[in-house]
């Protein structure tokens, strides 16, 4: 079932990010990864409260399987990449969900 990593963050004030997207579409891709969506903070709807900080950027990647991601993490090829990523962010919320067909069954869990 496929999964979804969701990252939201600030660029750093330098050019490690820039570097880490140059590298990483293959490093995803060698996975079985695929870049959704991404994109720039536009217009906050509801921006959750006072408490919430909205972060700059977004990203959507869909993996085939958790393990693909799994993979993608641990893979040693990509141990000098990870910190791009790391060093090249502020603010960085990292989240994975699961595919969902139907929420049906979601709203039944709280109705018994």
């Amino acid at each position: 079932m496929p999964v979804y990593a969701l990252n939201l963050f600030d660029l750093a004030d330098n050019d490690l990010y820039r570097e880490y997207s140059r590298r990483s579409p293959a490093a995803v891709a060698k996975q079985g990864g695929r870049v959704v969506a991404l994109g720039k903070l536009g217009e906050a709807l509801d921006a959750g409260g006072p408490e919430v900080e909205p972060r700059r950027v977004m990203i959507l990647v869909e993996w085939p399987f958790q393990e693909a991601f799994d993979a993608f993490l641990e893979d040693p090829e990509n141990a000098d990449l990870h910190p791009l990523r790391e060093d090249g962010t502020r603010n960085y919320i990292w989240w994975t969900y699961e595919h969902l067909d139907d929420l049906r069954p979601i709203f039944a869990e709280g109705s018994g």
